[in-house]
């Protein structure tokens, strides 16, 4: 069995400061940086830039709420959560009179759907 070698990179930090430098300063992009100085990662200029930027090149999700929208969103995943009880309790139900529709069929040997609505004779 042979052993296979790995090998990590460690940049030092002045490299990791220098790339972060040119990518704020000069304008590169982070894939352009990656391809210039063979950086493999993914996310390790995004950690970079984390650590040593000025965090304005960072991707950030910025949400603007209304002071009730918050309560409101609430509101609305509480009403689903009772809408869903309230559907599985109805399914539940539904199957459970379908089941007694059967037993009574096979019990009486008569189809209940059917003769639901037919008047009972007066004699």
């Amino acid at each position: 069995m042979t052993k296979v070698e790995k090998t990590f990179i460690r940049y030092s930090i002045s490299f990791q400061q220098k790339v972060v430098q040119e990518i704020e300063e000069k304008g590169r992009s982070i894939s352009e940086v990656q391809r210039i100085y063979d950086i493999r990662g993914a996310d390790t200029i995004q950690r970079w830039l984390k650590k040593y930027g000025k965090n304005h090149l960072l991707n950030k999700i910025v949400r603007v709420e209304m002071k009730g929208e918050k309560d409101r969103i609430k509101e609305l995943e509480s009403e689903v959560i009772r809408l869903k009880i309230a559907l599985a309790d109805s399914t539940l139900k539904k199957d459970a009179l379908e089941n007694l529709i059967e037993i009574v069929n096979e019990e009486y040997q008569t189809d209940v759907k059917k003769n639901f609505g037919q008047q009972l004779s007066a004699g």
